[in-house]
């Protein structure tokens, strides 16, 4: 039974769960705790590392992009307490995400020769643009992002993310905890696992759909001493499809020492 889902996206960034609704999504999925991790972006009324709202803990996180040189890793962060120098960074990329959004959607519009409804503002992803896309055309939601603005397609952008050293430290100094998200998302999970290292934790429980070698993250906690982690990367109104079970999430209870 999962107890904790320590990967929640809300409207800050691209879900759409609010913290107020938080607590009623939690209860309908029987989960205790819930980490908010949105991407980029730290939720202004989460104001300690662990909370409570209506009954449900609440763990305020990140989920941060990092460039390793070869590939493009996520970060996950809990257990916040912001510091000048995450706050000032992650402001630098949200100013990022509203240029590289218009980009993207004035590539879209001219590409289609349609006018989307949607205006660039902080926490703006391509989730965003792939709705306002199917709204206003006949693509689908995924057909949106498999021909247009995936990576390596026509209206596709690339961000300017912070290379991975400086994301791990900036998370380091604010964090109680610092994991890599998804491992089985990157085109070399190897390499991506390598970089646990210098991390805290890895994400061991998350819904990829498929089959992956659970032995390859059994060897990276023994290797370099992890805590495992994990959630549902939720961005809709649902959380707890995977997590973390009781015993699980009090090991990162004790990790944050909160």
């Amino acid at each position: 039974m999962v107890a904790a889902d320590l990967h929640v996206h809300t409207t800050r960034s691209d879900g759409t769960l609010t913290l107020s609704s938080l607590p009623a999504a939690a209860s309908r999925a029987g989960v205790d705790a819930v980490a908010v991790t949105d991407h980029d972006r730290l939720h202004p009324d989460l104001e300690a590392p662990l909370t409570t709202h209506d009954g449900l803990t609440v763990v305020s996180g990140v989920e941060l992009r990092v460039d390793t040189g070869d590939q493009r890793l996520d970060l996950l962060g809990y257990g916040v307490d912001p510091t000048d120098a995450l706050t000032a960074e992650c402001a630098r990329i949200q100013r990022d995400r509203r240029e590289r959004g218009q980009r993207i959607i004035d590539r879209v519009e001219d590409r289609l020769g349609v006018s989307l409804d949607l205006e660039p503002r902080d926490g703006l992803g391509r989730p965003h643009i792939a709705r306002a896309i199917a709204d206003a055309t006949d693509y689908t939601f995924q057909g949106a992002f498999d021909d247009l603005i995936g990576d390596d397609c026509p209206c596709y952008v690339e961000r300017d993310v912070p290379r991975f050293e400086r994301g791990r430290d900036l998370l380091a100094d604010a964090c109680g905890l610092v994991g890599l998200a998804h491992p089985f998302r990157y085109p070399d999970t190897p390499a991506a696992l390598d970089h646990c290292a210098s991390l805290d934790a890895v994400e061991y429980w998350y819904p990829y759909g498929r089959a992956v070698d659970d032995t390859m993250l059994d060897d990276a906690i023994e290797d370099y001493d992890l805590v495992p982690t994990g959630g549902s990367d939720a961005h809709g109104e649902s959380v707890g499809e995977t997590g973390l079970d009781e015993r699980a999430w009090n090991l990162v209870r004790e990790a944050l020492d909160v």
